[in-house]
């Protein structure tokens, strides 16, 4: 390709005419820069030149810390020329590169023009971002026990509530541990209010009548964001951190991790358990998608994250079916709340819609004091999720319809006819009910389905069989035009789309590796740690495998922000243009990977 028609394909150059385009072109030095090498030192001399990337990556430097990649057809060196200063970061090859040197005076009025314009604002913004250090919260990557500040706060059981109150005080803390027996308890801030003011108690009674115990720790070794989603799904608020030899060193709060913000997924979940009519659930519900885009803000891990809108969907879901339960009167039998599909994995993204099922215990659920009452719970929960912007299922995956109430016995019988015999409801099913979790109801539901699960192996094999030509039937983008495969005509025309190309891919993988091994994982990653543990996958394979995961799944989240901000309804077709050179390379590489993974497991099948 010609200069001309490179810089065409990239900002600031794609808005000029050929004219335009020809006097750069022509006016262009081509310099070669070897990985390693220095090209901008931050306050140094102010860039002479405006730098495009034609081949190769440099990275932008702040005192060594990485801020920014920049490839293929980005630029870089603009802040420092049209402001005469010297550059605020270092520029530095990551590899062997080749760039397009655009002299400083054609540079200058490119700039200076009205696009030229708002894409130094945009570049600012990109730079600005990348030094910001969310103050908020701490690296999800880093461990819990870097985040004590401080030993415990602890009092003997024979305390009174008056002298636990007056120390939490003196030591400013929310919470403080209680010796029991050879273990520990736990009161909070919140425990003097409910168990003391709210019960009656007087400031005399001893505070082993209030104590929770034993308590749930976590070891100093866990990562931030592994205990920010426990405490979040066990509605934790403060917890106990203890060494490598089981000894309690300090608390954290969620305060302390995550903050309560408004935007806080701990305060939002808090909020909609504590929502007291049917219209401010769903007004709770919808403040969800600026949750998740301050999480999105703030690099937190996307798969993470998709955990966190999860568990956030499970509370409203609860939230929902107490109201429907003290509308209508107590259920005539024991039940039990399934999610199933991306919900039961704790993998939905801000555009997500419903999936799930009730189980009834055992009888017949048809029966006229029974299913009248659960269809209209079931009806009354689907409505509400729907007004908080939890979309239908199209395929009709939802407990108000009435396949998806079974009485528990039902349902086992009917996994087993599916391994059996899928057919064409069971074979459209599988994708989704055989991803299951509870999330409420007296009906103990799991032990047996993953009981009939774990069976498949050696009770159903050609199910087993089944699902892995099922992985098979999504295909990535394999062959490229202008980077991407994308959409030839529609109204998704010329974007990718992001979850059918890749992301269920990736999922339908891991499931059949999962019931092939015979066991019942629900989440992605943990089926794809599981087989690499089991010999089905390398352990190269499953690295690749959770990175590209990861990848699809950060592009999926930060275009749904961008359209959500936008006011756009939001969706999983992606613009691959929108991605920067970087990103589509990165995303090239993740197809491959998954086309990799097909191939192997075409081949383990015995298909050729």
């Amino acid at each position: 390709m010609d200069i001309a028609g490179f810089l065409a394909a990239f900002p600031p150059f794609d808005g000029l005419d050929d004219g335009q385009l020809d006097r750069i072109a022509s006016a262009a030095q081509v310099e070669f820069f070897p990985a390693g090498t220095t090209i901008l030192e931050r306050a140094g001399e102010p860039a002479a030149s405006l730098y495009v990337v034609r081949k190769g990556a440099v990275e932008i430097l702040d005192d060594g810390r990485l801020l920014d990649l920049i490839g293929e057809g980005e630029t870089f060196g603009e802040l420092s020329l049209v402001s005469g200063q010297g550059p605020v970061a270092s520029v530095r090859a990551a590899e062997d590169t080749l760039c397009y040197l655009i002299p400083r005076s054609l540079a200058e009025e490119l700039l200076q023009s009205a696009s030229g314009t708002r894409f130094l604002a945009s570049v600012a913004r990109r730079r600005l971002d990348a030094k910001r250090t969310p103050s908020e919260m701490p690296d999800m990557l880093a461990t819990v026990g870097a985040q004590v500040r401080r030993p415990p706060v602890t009092a003997p059981p024979d305390s009174t509530v008056a002298e636990v109150a007056s120390l939490m005080t003196e030591q400013r803390v929310s919470s403080l541990l209680i010796k029991v027996g050879d273990d520990w308890g736990i009161v909070t801030d919140r425990d003097l209010r409910s168990r003391v003011l709210a019960a009656g108690r007087s400031a005399d009674a001893l505070v082993a009548e209030i104590v929770t115990s034993p308590i749930v720790t976590v070891s100093a070794e866990t990562r931030v964001g592994d205990v920010l989603l426990g405490m979040l799904e066990r509605g934790i608020h403060h917890l106990p951190v203890t060494d490598g030899t089981g000894t309690v060193v300090g608390m954290v709060t969620d305060t302390d991790l995550l903050g309560l913000a408004r935007q806080s997924p701990f305060a939002l979940k808090s909020a909609i358990e504590r929502a007291a009519d049917h219209a401010a659930v769903v007004a709770l519900g919808r403040d969800l998608p600026d949750v998740v885009a301050a999480l999105v803000d703030s690099s937190v891990d996307p798969v993470d994250i998709g955990h966190v809108i999860a568990v956030t969907i499970d509370a409203l879901t609860r939230r929902f079916l107490e109201l429907g339960i003290a509308r209508l009167g107590e259920p005539p039998v024991r039940w039990a709340w399934l999610a199933l599909g991306s919900e039961a994995r704790r993998e939905q993204a801000m555009f997500t819609d419903q999936d799930h099922a009730l189980a009834l215990e055992s009888g017949d659920p048809a029966d006229e004091d029974v299913d009248p009452y659960f269809a209209e719970l079931a009806r009354s929960v689907t409505d509400g999720l729907e007004e908080a912007g939890i979309h239908r299922c199209h395929g009709n995956a939802m407990a108000e319809h009435p396949p998806l109430r079974r009485s528990l016995d039902g349902w086992v019988e009917a996994f087993r006819g599916w391994m059996q015999d899928p057919g064409a409801e069971g074979s459209i099913l599988s994708s989704i009910v055989f991803d299951y979790r509870q999330i409420a109801g007296p009906l103990e539901t799991e032990p047996a389905l993953d009981e009939v699960v774990r069976s498949a192996p050696q009770a159903y094999p050609m199910f087993v069989r089944h699902l892995s030509r099922r992985a098979l039937d999504l295909k990535p983008p394999t062959g490229f035009f202008r980077d991407l495969v994308v959409e030839a005509k529609g109204e998704h025309a010329g974007r990718l789309d992001i979850k059918h190309g890749g992301i269920t891919i990736v999922t339908n993988l891991a499931r059949a590796y999962d019931i092939r091994t015979g066991r019942s994982d629900k989440g992605t990653l943990e089926r794809l740690r599981a087989a690499s543990e089991s010999g089905q996958i390398s352990d190269g394979s499953r690295e690749g495998l959770e990175e590209t995961f990861r990848l699809l799944w950060a592009i999926r989240l930060e275009h749904q922000v961008t359209q959500h901000r936008a006011g756009a309804t939001t969706d999983d077709f992606v613009d691959p243009q929108e991605l920067g050179p970087v990103r589509r390379r990165a995303l090239k590489e993740a197809f491959r990977i998954i086309a990799a993974e097909q191939r192997a497991l075409h081949l383990d099948l015995g298909l050729g």
